[in-house]
């Protein structure tokens, strides 16, 4: 026999790792007025988007999907107030924004590396079938 056969890495279906609390992941102040990729170390197990720019922000899982008609509309701060947000339970190793000249992206991440989620449309959704 070669190799250990019963031993496996976590994937994205491994329970535990979204039972915990997630790693810590920021990134603030991102000019996302074309389309622009936040890539995370590790799958997520939820993500918090924040929007202080001017205009809205397009949240998606692909350049395809922001470009085109995939995506999530975070709107501008409305009159006197300073952000918006929305907070998101998804298991994705990257999100793609556009729009808006500032965003700021907190996540809580798994120990999952994003290869286990790759597939033929590499490592996050491919912006097609609803899902962009």
């Amino acid at each position: 026999m070669s190799g250990i056969s019963w031993k496996m890495d976590v994937g994205v279906n491994h329970v535990p790792a979204y039972q915990v609390s997630g790693r810590p992941f920021a990134t603030g102040s991102i000019n996302a007025t074309t389309a622009t990729k936040v890539e995370f170390p590790y799958v997520t197990r939820w993500i918090y988007v924040v929007n202080h720019g001017g205009a809205d922000c397009r949240l998606g899982f692909s350049q395809a999907g922001v470009e085109g008609t995939n995506y999530l509309r975070l709107p501008a701060p409305a009159a006197g107030e300073n952000t918006n947000s929305m907070r998101l339970e998804l298991k994705v190793s990257e999100v793609w924004l556009s729009g808006s000249n500032g965003v700021d992206v907190m996540a809580g991440l798994t120990t999952i590396l994003p290869d286990r989620i790759s597939g033929s449309t590499g490592p996050s959704w491919s912006g097609s079938a609803g899902v962009g």
